[in-house]
Protein backbone atom coordinates (compact mmCIF):
# COMPACT_ATOMS: atom_id res chain seq x y z
CA UNK A 1 0.00 0.00 0.00
CA UNK A 2 2.50 2.37 1.07
CA UNK A 3 4.80 1.55 -2.36
CA UNK A 4 1.20 1.99 -4.33
CA UNK A 5 0.79 5.51 -3.20
CA UNK A 6 4.36 6.54 -3.59
CA UNK A 7 3.87 5.72 -6.85
CA UNK A 8 1.15 7.81 -6.92
CA UNK A 9 3.04 10.83 -5.88
CA UNK A 10 5.58 10.21 -8.60
CA UNK A 11 3.54 10.33 -11.06
CA UNK A 12 1.88 13.52 -10.18
CA UNK A 13 5.19 15.23 -9.94
CA UNK A 14 6.11 13.73 -13.13
CA UNK A 15 2.65 15.34 -14.85
CA UNK A 16 3.72 18.68 -12.76
CA UNK A 17 7.34 18.78 -13.65
CA UNK A 18 6.04 18.56 -17.37
CA UNK A 19 3.52 21.10 -17.29
CA UNK A 20 6.42 23.41 -15.76
CA UNK A 21 8.74 22.51 -18.91
CA UNK A 22 5.32 23.23 -21.64
CA UNK A 23 4.94 26.65 -19.65
CA UNK A 24 8.25 27.57 -19.65
CA UNK A 25 8.50 26.23 -23.05
CA UNK A 26 5.37 28.12 -24.47
CA UNK A 27 6.85 31.90 -22.36
CA UNK A 28 10.01 30.99 -24.25
CA UNK A 29 8.75 30.57 -27.79
CA UNK A 30 6.42 33.61 -27.12
CA UNK A 31 9.38 35.95 -25.98
CA UNK A 32 11.20 34.87 -29.27
CA UNK A 33 7.81 35.28 -31.53
CA UNK A 34 7.65 38.93 -30.61
CA UNK A 35 11.68 39.59 -30.23
CA UNK A 36 12.22 38.09 -34.06
CA UNK A 37 8.92 38.94 -35.17
CA UNK A 38 8.31 35.08 -35.82
CA UNK A 39 4.79 34.19 -37.11
CA UNK A 40 5.43 30.56 -37.53
CA UNK A 41 6.38 30.81 -33.90
CA UNK A 42 3.13 32.27 -32.83
CA UNK A 43 1.36 29.53 -34.77
CA UNK A 44 3.33 27.04 -32.25
CA UNK A 45 2.08 28.79 -29.39
CA UNK A 46 -1.07 29.13 -30.09
CA UNK A 47 -1.42 25.67 -30.74
CA UNK A 48 0.37 24.12 -27.83
CA UNK A 49 -2.09 26.25 -25.74
CA UNK A 50 -4.82 23.58 -25.99
CA UNK A 51 -2.63 21.24 -24.38
CA UNK A 52 -1.49 23.23 -21.64
CA UNK A 53 -5.40 23.54 -20.61
CA UNK A 54 -5.74 20.15 -21.13
CA UNK A 55 -2.80 19.17 -18.61
CA UNK A 56 -4.58 21.37 -16.26
CA UNK A 57 -7.20 19.82 -15.90
CA UNK A 58 -5.96 16.09 -15.74
CA UNK A 59 -3.61 16.79 -13.31
CA UNK A 60 -6.80 18.53 -11.29
CA UNK A 61 -8.26 15.20 -11.69
CA UNK A 62 -5.22 12.81 -10.76
CA UNK A 63 -4.39 15.10 -7.74
CA UNK A 64 -8.12 15.24 -6.15
CA UNK A 65 -8.37 11.41 -7.03
CA UNK A 66 -5.63 10.54 -4.88
CA UNK A 67 -7.12 12.96 -1.94
CA UNK A 68 -10.12 11.66 -1.90
CA UNK A 69 -8.86 7.58 -2.44
CA UNK A 70 -5.99 7.74 -0.33
CA UNK A 71 -6.71 10.62 2.34
CA UNK A 72 -3.32 12.17 2.62
CA UNK A 73 -1.86 13.67 6.27
CA UNK A 74 1.51 15.44 6.86
CA UNK A 75 3.65 16.13 3.72
CA UNK A 76 1.55 14.03 1.68
CA UNK A 77 -1.47 16.31 2.03
CA UNK A 78 0.79 19.33 2.19
CA UNK A 79 2.62 17.86 -1.42
CA UNK A 80 -1.21 17.55 -2.81
CA UNK A 81 -2.28 20.62 -1.65
CA UNK A 82 0.80 22.13 -3.25
CA UNK A 83 0.81 20.38 -6.81
CA UNK A 84 -2.93 21.78 -7.10
CA UNK A 85 -2.25 24.86 -6.70
CA UNK A 86 1.23 25.00 -8.56
CA UNK A 87 -0.61 23.59 -11.54
CA UNK A 88 -3.32 26.14 -11.55
CA UNK A 89 -0.81 28.92 -11.54
CA UNK A 90 1.18 27.44 -14.40
CA UNK A 91 -1.65 27.13 -16.58
CA UNK A 92 -2.43 31.23 -16.13
CA UNK A 93 1.52 31.85 -17.07
CA UNK A 94 0.35 29.69 -20.18
CA UNK A 95 -2.13 31.85 -20.66
CA UNK A 96 -0.63 34.96 -20.24
CA UNK A 97 2.85 33.16 -22.97
CA UNK A 98 -0.70 32.63 -25.46
CA UNK A 99 -1.15 36.65 -25.29
CA UNK A 100 1.92 37.74 -25.38
CA UNK A 101 2.75 35.59 -28.48
CA UNK A 102 -0.67 36.60 -30.06
CA UNK A 103 0.55 40.17 -29.89
CA UNK A 104 2.46 39.63 -33.62
CA UNK A 105 -0.53 39.59 -34.95
CA UNK A 106 -2.66 41.73 -33.29
CA UNK A 107 0.10 44.70 -33.98
CA UNK A 108 1.19 43.46 -37.49
CA UNK A 109 4.53 43.65 -35.86
CA UNK A 110 7.49 44.80 -38.35
CA UNK A 111 11.46 44.35 -38.47
CA UNK A 112 11.97 48.28 -37.64
CA UNK A 113 9.99 47.68 -34.60
CA UNK A 114 12.78 46.09 -32.64
CA UNK A 115 14.67 49.05 -31.75
CA UNK A 116 11.85 50.52 -29.13
CA UNK A 117 11.76 47.16 -27.98
CA UNK A 118 15.71 47.57 -27.23
CA UNK A 119 15.12 50.85 -25.68
CA UNK A 120 12.32 48.94 -23.22
CA UNK A 121 14.91 46.44 -22.30
CA UNK A 122 11.83 43.57 -23.56
CA UNK A 123 14.27 40.86 -23.86
CA UNK A 124 15.69 41.52 -20.22
CA UNK A 125 12.34 41.50 -19.25
CA UNK A 126 11.29 38.04 -20.85
CA UNK A 127 14.96 36.72 -19.19
CA UNK A 128 13.69 37.99 -16.05
CA UNK A 129 10.60 35.70 -16.34
CA UNK A 130 11.89 33.30 -17.30
CA UNK A 131 14.98 32.76 -15.10
CA UNK A 132 12.15 33.29 -11.78
CA UNK A 133 10.47 30.03 -13.94
CA UNK A 134 13.78 27.98 -14.09
CA UNK A 135 14.41 28.91 -10.07
CA UNK A 136 11.09 28.01 -8.89
CA UNK A 137 11.57 24.88 -11.28
CA UNK A 138 15.04 23.80 -9.51
CA UNK A 139 13.70 24.84 -6.06
CA UNK A 140 11.02 22.25 -6.22
CA UNK A 141 13.46 19.51 -7.68
CA UNK A 142 16.12 19.89 -5.13
CA UNK A 143 13.79 20.92 -2.37
CA UNK A 144 15.70 24.23 -1.41
CA UNK A 145 13.67 27.16 0.53
CA UNK A 146 16.63 29.42 0.03
CA UNK A 147 16.43 28.95 -3.85
CA UNK A 148 12.69 29.35 -3.76
CA UNK A 149 12.32 32.61 -1.31
CA UNK A 150 15.13 34.30 -3.95
CA UNK A 151 13.03 34.41 -6.42
CA UNK A 152 11.04 36.98 -4.10
CA UNK A 153 13.49 39.39 -5.36
CA UNK A 154 13.88 39.06 -8.47
CA UNK A 155 10.30 39.72 -8.51
CA UNK A 156 11.40 43.15 -7.29
CA UNK A 157 13.61 43.77 -9.88
CA UNK A 158 10.92 43.16 -12.76
CA UNK A 159 8.64 45.46 -11.11
CA UNK A 160 11.44 48.12 -11.64
CA UNK A 161 11.89 46.95 -15.20
CA UNK A 162 8.17 47.67 -16.11
CA UNK A 163 7.78 50.64 -14.58
CA UNK A 164 10.67 52.14 -16.44
CA UNK A 165 9.04 50.60 -19.93
CA UNK A 166 6.25 52.30 -19.29
CA UNK A 167 7.82 55.49 -18.80
CA UNK A 168 9.84 54.89 -22.17
CA UNK A 169 5.99 53.74 -23.87
CA UNK A 170 4.43 56.91 -22.62
CA UNK A 171 7.24 59.13 -24.03
CA UNK A 172 7.35 57.20 -27.09
CA UNK A 173 4.00 57.87 -27.55
CA UNK A 174 3.85 61.53 -27.55
CA UNK A 175 6.55 61.32 -30.26
CA UNK A 176 4.85 58.99 -32.25
CA UNK A 177 1.10 59.10 -31.89
CA UNK A 178 0.00 56.98 -35.13
CA UNK A 179 1.75 54.11 -32.38
CA UNK A 180 -0.68 54.41 -30.04
CA UNK A 181 -2.53 51.49 -30.39
CA UNK A 182 1.27 49.29 -30.44
CA UNK A 183 2.20 51.06 -27.57
CA UNK A 184 -0.86 49.83 -25.65
CA UNK A 185 -0.55 46.88 -26.92
CA UNK A 186 2.90 46.19 -25.92
CA UNK A 187 2.26 48.24 -22.29
CA UNK A 188 -0.10 44.71 -22.10
CA UNK A 189 2.39 42.57 -22.57
CA UNK A 190 4.67 44.21 -19.71
CA UNK A 191 1.45 43.65 -17.72
CA UNK A 192 1.21 40.45 -18.46
CA UNK A 193 4.94 39.34 -17.61
CA UNK A 194 4.21 41.29 -14.14
CA UNK A 195 1.41 38.94 -13.88
CA UNK A 196 3.49 35.60 -14.39
CA UNK A 197 5.81 37.04 -11.90
CA UNK A 198 3.28 37.42 -8.93
CA UNK A 199 1.92 33.48 -10.13
CA UNK A 200 6.04 33.00 -10.29
CA UNK A 201 6.23 34.24 -6.41
CA UNK A 202 2.71 31.82 -5.75
CA UNK A 203 5.11 28.99 -7.13
CA UNK A 204 7.50 29.28 -4.91
CA UNK A 205 4.95 30.08 -1.95
CA UNK A 206 3.69 26.43 -2.81
CA UNK A 207 7.31 25.21 -2.79
CA UNK A 208 7.60 26.35 0.56
CA UNK A 209 4.91 25.49 2.11
CA UNK A 210 5.25 21.68 0.73
CA UNK A 211 8.85 21.04 1.66
CA UNK A 212 8.42 23.33 5.17
CA UNK A 213 4.88 23.52 5.92
CA UNK A 214 5.53 27.65 6.13
CA UNK A 215 2.95 29.77 4.82
CA UNK A 216 4.22 32.57 3.15
CA UNK A 217 0.87 33.87 1.00
CA UNK A 218 0.66 36.57 3.74
CA UNK A 219 4.40 37.90 3.74
CA UNK A 220 3.70 41.31 1.89
CA UNK A 221 0.87 43.66 1.49
CA UNK A 222 -0.65 42.06 -1.97
CA UNK A 223 -3.68 43.55 -4.42
CA UNK A 224 -6.97 41.92 -2.81
CA UNK A 225 -7.98 39.06 -4.70
CA UNK A 226 -10.65 39.99 -6.15
CA UNK A 227 -8.91 42.86 -7.39
CA UNK A 228 -6.44 40.58 -8.83
CA UNK A 229 -9.02 38.22 -10.76
CA UNK A 230 -10.40 41.25 -12.19
CA UNK A 231 -7.25 42.73 -13.49
CA UNK A 232 -6.29 39.54 -14.88
CA UNK A 233 -9.29 38.46 -16.29
CA UNK A 234 -8.97 42.01 -17.80
CA UNK A 235 -5.84 41.07 -19.52
CA UNK A 236 -6.86 38.23 -21.05
CA UNK A 237 -9.03 40.04 -23.21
Amino acid sequence: MVKFVENELQAIKDEVNDMWKLVYQQLSDACKAVLNVDYGLVDKVVARERRVNAFELKIDSDIEDFIALYNPVAVDLRFSLAMLKINNNLERIGDYADSIARLVVRTELKEEQKQLFQELKLQETFDAVLKMLRTTYDALQRRDIGMAKSVFEDDDALDVLNRDALDVLAKYAQKHPESIKLCLEVAGVFRKLERAGDHINNLSEETVFYIDAEVLKHRKNKIDTGEQREAEEHDHK
